[in-house]
Parts: C-alpha cells; sequence; structure tokens
C-alpha cells in the first residue's frame, strides 16, 4: 500500500514504469469494453519502445507527470494544448491521459494528478481543459464528473480490433 503519494515531472528513468500502468491500466479499465484481443495484444515492451521515442522529441509540447509512492511510480498524467477546435473557448488545454497501478484506484492519486494537471494548464494560460472518454467507460465518466467537468456534446469513433466505439468529449473551467 502507497501511504505517501508525490507528483513530480516524469523522466526518462519512469518510462517502463509509466508503460506499465499504462497497459495494465488499459487492460483493467476497458475489460468488457475494447475487444479482449486488443487487450491481450497489448504490451508493456512496445508501449515503452513508443514512449521512449515520444519522451525524447526536443520540440513536444506535452507535459508528463507522475505520482510516486514507496514502489516508485503508481500513476501518470500527460496534458497539453488542445489537439482539436474547442468551441468557446480562449485557450485550451487537453488531457491526454491519465491512468494510476489498477491496484491503487479509488485512493486519491488520479485527483491528485488531475490536480496538478490543472494548476499546471492554468499557469500556462489555459482556461479551460477537455479530454475524451469512452462512452462506456461509466468509471471514468464518474471520476471526470466528480472533477467538474461534464459532456459538450462533441464524439468521435475509435477502431479496435474492427470494433467501433465513440468517445465523448467533456470540458472544464480552469
Amino acid at each position: 500500500m502507497e501511504r505517501q503519494v508525490h507528483v513530480r515531472e516524469m523522466d526518462g528513468a519512469d518510462i517502463e514504469a509509466v508503460s506499465t500502468i499504462r497497459v495494465r491500466g488499459w487492460q483493467a479499465a476497458y475489460a468488457g469494453i475494447v475487444p479482449r484481443t486488443y487487450l491481450d495484444a497489448m504490451t508493456v515492451e512496445d508501449d515503452a519502445g513508443r514512449r521512449r521515442q515520444w519522451f525524447s522529441q526536443p520540440l513536444r509540447e506535452s507535459v508528463d507527470l507522475v505520482a510516486v509512492g514507496d514502489r516508485g511510480p503508481v500513476g501518470w498524467v500527460c496534458f497539453g494544448p488542445c489537439s482539436g477546435e474547442l468551441p468557446g473557448a480562449r485557450r485550451a488545454g487537453e488531457v491526454y491521459a491519465l491512468y494510476v497501478s489498477p491496484d491503487l484506484i479509488g485512493r486519491g492519486i488520479g485527483r491528485g494528478l488531475l490536480g496538478e494537471a490543472h494548476t499546471r494548464m492554468q499557469d500556462q494560460g489555459f482556461a479551460t481543459s477537455a479530454l475524451w472518454v469512452l462512452r462506456d467507460n461509466q468509471r471514468s465518466r464518474r471520476f471526470y464528473e466528480r472533477a467538474g467537468y461534464a459532456a459538450d456534446g462533441a464524439t468521435q469513433d475509435d477502431v479496435y480490433d474492427g470494433i467501433t466505439l465513440s468517445e465523448l468529449r467533456y470540458r472544464r473551467a480552469l
């Protein structure tokens, strides 16, 4: 159990742990939503390879934060400028990803990461935060709604192993 967790910027030494959190997070959160074949094909090694490549990009605008506890990184959030047009928003940021080790969900780690992301987005001059969540992911939708987000009516579809799943865009003022 993680007694004390603090949030800091991710560094290259965190890549394996973050990839483990992300892959295990997908496999836990999306079981019964995303096809099992897709989830079973995900590997920490593949994710870490892509993450190393992304993390080494000198001009990337995203920020990666990790929640660190007794056993090292136990959560991760990535955010930056909004990737699409956000009608009615002056300057918008976007939470691209937020995952917590599945065995630690419900202990405030995600809330802490999201809060720090919001603070840093405000510091960067963003007035609004947006994110996308799978329509059928009720647990995540409740989490974001408790954090002040609301669906704004925008949708997009993603295809996983031939199955089309809809995502809803959520947003909130910072």
